[in-house]
């Protein structure tokens, strides 16, 4: 059984410690390609979504928690040398303010995704608007708030991966594929199924 790689710095959290499924096919990908991050524990509820779809796409990922206000130096450390060991797509998730994912920008070349966790303020308006309005020259992909966010995060990093790795590719077909099949099984909502 394979572990998500882990983070030596303080802001480990057992979510650094998630195991790919029991069974899950191997995947020849040498090491993470997908960083997953979040500014605080508590987002995990919401970014376990992401990799649990990651995991249905057997995309090596690795998760960390590193906050933009609390832990900068880690932050930009952590950006700053994502692109060396080998990660090509971030996902960041942060609420309120939600700096993660432009800070994260603008310390590294890779694409970086963001999700807007629901807060308790706004319900995570504040979150959306701060990630989507991002000035122009330092771009964030912005995905929905909350768990749509955070599956689809998973979903448009492997779209940006399958460009290079061909079984990144057919594993994103295969998920849409489901998809369709589960639809059209029941496309007439009376009927019990």
């Amino acid at each position: 059984m394979r572990k998500a790689a882990r983070s030596n710095s303080r802001g480990n959290v057992k979510a650094a410690r998630l195991s790919h499924r029991e069974g899950a096919p191997r995947t020849p990908l040498p090491h993470p390609l997908v960083g997953v991050i979040m500014g605080s524990k508590s987002d995990w509820e919401t970014m376990a979504h992401t990799a649990e779809t990651l995991e249905k796409l057997d995309i090596p990922f690795e998760v960390r928690v590193v906050s933009a206000h609390r832990t900068p130096d880690q932050l930009f450390e952590y950006a700053g040398s994502a692109e060396q060991r080998g990660l090509e797509v971030i996902i960041a998730a942060a609420g309120g303010a939600a700096h993660l994912p432009g800070v994260t920008a603008a310390k590294t070349a890779l694409p970086v995704l963001g999700v807007p966790m629901e807060s308790q303020a706004l319900k995570g308006l504040d979150s959306l608007l701060s990630m989507v309005q991002m000035p122009a020259g330092v771009p964030v992909g912005t995905l929905a708030i909350g768990r749509a966010g955070a599956v689809n995060a998973a979903l448009f990093a492997a779209a940006i991966l399958a460009n290079k790795y061909p079984k990144v590719r057919e594993a994103l077909c295969r998920y849409r594929k489901v998809q369709a099949e589960a639809v059209l099984a029941q496309h007439d909502p009376r009927k019990a199924g």
